[in-house]
């Protein structure tokens, strides 16, 4: 199978990443806090914001396989109305995690919801690498990866674990992919490791923008290190949150800077790199 081509984007887009104190199991609070960034975000004239793993819930795996009819959101479900809202008052898009059910098997998936500009639901993407200790609480892995495009940036997705596996970082690249953007929860002590090193280096391995938006504060029975961050397509960080404060930051991601860094590094077309893996591609408008 041979490698797509897709063309840089024309202009440069702007996009935001946040992190924010949630309220364990509540829906309702944590929504009110995404709808809020959103439009902070927006104000900042930012066209996407990215937030965290399981930002809906908390990061409550085993609280929420005890309560999937409450806890888990489907299409349609009403307590994302005010988030849907303030996409569709600013016209911004957002990444935002949440747990899912499988509609035909009733499976569990920490998934990754996009609204897109208008406040519709664009696409779901469920984690495919899930954790030990989420694959013993009932979750289950997801089966293909998901791509979004907004004003001609493809945007690959991913959650947490995921981004510590190469090859999910690469079969986005492959699909295209111009930013890989990870909501995720990364720990005090090996996470705040994990964290100022992979990312940079999936950046640097695909010569690709490389977003994460991480928990901070408590996280079911973690703590998250914070640093949401952005680096660049060459692996060098473009802007940092602090590791314990709420914080948003919005970046400009410059097709000028992604030719550059692909000229210089032309890994994506090496010959025998092959697009083998499943992927979706939802269109933001």
């Amino acid at each position: 199978m041979s490698t797509p081509v897709h063309g840089l984007p024309a202009s440069p887009l702007r996009v935001a990443v946040a992190q924010a104190p949630l309220v364990p199991l509540d829906v309702a609070a944590n929504t009110a806090t995404a709808a809020a960034l959103v439009r902070r975000a927006a104000a900042e004239g930012a066209r996407l914001l990215l937030l965290s793993e399981l930002f809906l819930t908390g990061y409550e795996p085993a609280a929420i396989a005890a309560d999937p009819d409450t806890l888990t959101l489907a299409p349609g479900d009403p307590r994302l109305a005010p988030l849907a809202a303030a996409c569709a008052e600013t016209g911004t898009a957002v990444v935002v995690g949440a747990p899912v059910r499988a509609a035909g098997t009733g499976a569990l998936h920490i998934a990754a919801l996009v609204l897109d500009g208008a406040g519709r639901l664009a696409a779901v993407y469920r984690k495919e690498f899930t954790t030990p200790n989420e694959r013993a609480a009932g979750f289950s892995r997801g089966a293909g990866g998901s791509t979004v495009e907004l004003d001609g940036w493809r945007l690959g997705l991913g959650v947490c674990w995921d981004s510590g596996f190469p090859e999910h970082a690469r079969a986005a690249a492959l699909d295209g992919a111009h930013a890989y953007l990870v909501g995720a929860l990364f720990g005090t002590g090996p996470g705040a490791h994990q964290r100022r090193t992979v990312f940079p280096a999936r950046a640097l391995d695909n010569t690709l923008y490389v977003l994460l938006a991480n928990h901070v504060g408590p996280a079911g029975p973690y703590t998250g290190c914070g640093g949401s961050a952005v680096w660049g397509p060459d692996g060098h960080l473009l802007a940092e949150a602090a590791e314990d404060a709420p914080g948003l930051l919005t970046v400009a991601l410059d097709p000028a800077v992604l030719a550059g860094a692909r000229a210089d590094d032309p890994v994506l077309v090496e010959p025998g790199l092959t697009a083998a893996t499943v992927r979706s591609t939802a269109r933001l408008g």
